[in-house]
């Protein structure tokens, strides 16, 4: 007498429903097939997976990206001319897209599990051939205008990369659950052997990863160099705006230095009476109320304008509106009035105030148009600031390279500062004692090569406790951040592990995973040894698969039975999947 366990297998049937139905639309148990997989449907299942590594990369670019979403907001406002977090559609798109591909993914999975036979639905395939192509587009728009971010991928992998290779282990020694089920399930010696040779060549690539995986930050503990310098990036925007209140509140937060990006950015411009000010923008439209002051000009070259103009405009106003670092809500009600009635900052105005402060300065011109009154003395207007703000010369890193010799004889104590990657020879013959780059330029070997040369090095944009960390054990001297106030929340690298420890971990997690694979192999090819049973009519259902007809479904039926009759299910399930009305009016012919 077999004993039925009524509820129970409502609840296996209710679960397979769910899976082959939202996978495939095969909600009845008619329509399910433990067949093989066909071809088509093989080539299908390849362009999921392909399609989910593919969102993964996406997925992981943009995760790490975060660092230099300000820098890709500039892109799009410098083509577009409208100011946009263009990152909150990308990210939205990309969470939806990774979320409906991994679901599917997970369902293609359990389908091997349970030895179903994979059968993607219509309307899947129209969103997987969706993801794909939405993909391919997003790499190739990437590539041809932002190329340069690729650089983040190995640069993140310093960080990232031993916590990925044990994420990695874990989920190929989990699917060794699945690839032992399909050997032990099939008889093709082919099959096999070509699946458990594909498995191992992965996992054993896996175990030997780590002799790939370099990262500064596994180093001995007493060779962890000084905690880097912190720079207020463009006036640490994040925290506030590029005006005299962000200075201030600069100085105010203990960060080290200020800076202006060097490419153009956010640089020093003469007006057109030769005052130099601070100026991202080419143009006043974005950051001013030119267009309420000055209509028609709210298009013209921000140097175009004499310094009465310029100070007669407010600066502050469209940080509030805006508030493109979502910090606003953050500030206290004085703050938000100093910033909303600052105006534009004077060259003048910094150099003052870090000379009071004894803060360095780091700063890039921007050389005038062509007919402005400035463009053959704009090197030399500057310098004339430099000397009536009273600020001692060796607080100020010069960055430009036009003229750098002449420069060098007018205020010889500057600290003369290179934007290019140069060898330790020509800058020491160039009188240069310092490097500003962007992080992706310089290798941890670059900036240890450079400091045993006595060549400092900044880098830039530092946004990211990750990416700091990672410098810090570089041995860079000094960042660059848009948000000193995150980085002064890190106070030692977030990790920091010596070779000996990592070797442990290595191989620790190596032992771990063979002996938990080894005993997935053992425990199912027990399990599934005694069960490769046949019934006559599975094998006459196998041959007519493919046929459409009222005689299939009987056939089903009637294999439905016979695994009754053997334990598989019970007749409640039968009647409780189709109806007892169905059975009743229809029949079953034996």
């Amino acid at each position: 007498m077999v004993k039925h366990q009524p509820l129970q297998v409502y609840e296996r049937q209710l679960c397979l429903s769910c899976l082959t139905g939202i996978y495939g639309c095969r909600w009845k148990r008619y329509q399910r097939s433990h067949d093989d997989t066909t071809k088509w449907e093989f080539l299908w299942s390849l362009i999921l997976f392909i399609t989910f590594s593919l969102l993964l990369v996406w997925f992981y670019f943009w995760w790490e990206a975060h660092n230099d979403y300000n820098e890709f907001n500039w892109f799009l406002y410098n083509r577009s001319g409208e100011w946009s977090d263009g990152t909150v559609p990308i990210l939205a798109t990309t969470a939806a897209g990774f979320t409906y591909i991994a679901f599917l993914m997970i369902l293609a999975l359990c389908h091997i599990a349970v030895g179903q036979q994979l059968n993607l639905h219509w309307l899947h395939k129209i969103g997987v051939s969706a993801a794909l192509l939405t993909t391919a587009i997003g790499f190739i728009s990437v590539n041809q205008t932002w190329g340069e971010e690729w650089a983040v991928i190995p640069v993140s992998l310093q960080a990232t990369g031993p916590f990925l290779h044990l994420g990695a282990l874990v989920a190929v020694t989990a699917l060794a659950w699945l690839v032992a089920g399909q050997i032990a399930r099939t008889e093709k010696i082919r099959f096999q052997v070509v699946v458990l040779l594909l498995y191992l060549s992965v996992l054993l690539g896996l175990y030997m990863a780590p002799l790939s995986i370099t990262s500064p930050c596994i180093m001995d503990h007493a060779n962890l160099t000084p905690r880097p310098d912190v720079i207020g990036h463009q006036g640490a925007p994040m925290v506030s705006q590029l005006n005299q209140s962000y200075i201030e509140k600069t100085v105010r937060q203990l960060i080290y230095y200020f800076i202006s990006r060097p490419d153009c950015l956010t640089l020093s411009c003469p007006s057109f009476d030769g005052v130099p000010f601070l100026m991202r923008d080419r143009t006043l439209r974005r950051t001013t109320d030119v267009g309420k002051v000055f209509p028609a000009r709210q298009l013209d070259d921000a140097s175009s304008f004499n310094w009465t103009d310029l100070h007669s405009l407010n600066a502050g106003q469209w940080f509030l509106k805006d508030d493109p670092f979502w910090t606003v809500q953050s500030m206290a009600q004085r703050e938000v009035m100093l910033v909303g009635n600052q105006g534009v900052c004077s060259l003048e105005q910094l150099l003052r105030l870090a000379s009071l402060h004894n803060q360095t300065v780091v700063f890039s011109l921007r050389r005038p148009p062509h007919r402005h009154p400035c463009y053959h003395s704009w090197i030399n207007d500057t310098l004339e600031v430099i000397r009536l703000s009273g600020i001692p010369q060796h607080l100020v890193m010069w960055t430009p390279d036009w003229d750098r010799g002449q420069v060098r004889q007018v205020a010889p104590g500057l600290q003369q500062t290179s934007v290019e990657k140069l060898p330790p020879q020509v800058l020491h013959q160039q009188g240069i004692s310092s490097l500003l780059l962007r992080y992706s330029q310089a290798s941890p070997y670059d900036i240890r090569w450079v400091n045993r040369s006595n060549v400092s090095v900044t880098l830039y944009t530092v946004n990211e406790p990750w990416l700091f960390s990672v410098l810090w054990c570089s041995g860079v001297s000094s960042v660059s951040s848009e948000a000193p106030n995150i980085l002064r929340k890190v106070p030692y690298p977030i990790w920091l592990m010596s070779p000996d420890e990592y070797c442990l971990i290595w191989v620790a997690a190596d032992l771990i995973s063979f002996t938990v694979v080894i005993g997935i192999f053992v425990f199912q090819k027990w399990r599934l040894s005694g069960m490769h049973s046949y019934n006559p009519e599975q094998i006459m259902l196998s041959a007519a698969v493919r046929r459409s007809s009222r005689d299939v479904n009987i056939m089903k039926e009637k294999l439905i039975f016979s695994e009754v009759s053997n334990g598989v299910g019970s007749a409640e399930d039968l009647y409780m999947e189709n109806g007892f009305d169905y059975y009743n009016n229809e029949g079953i012919s034996h």
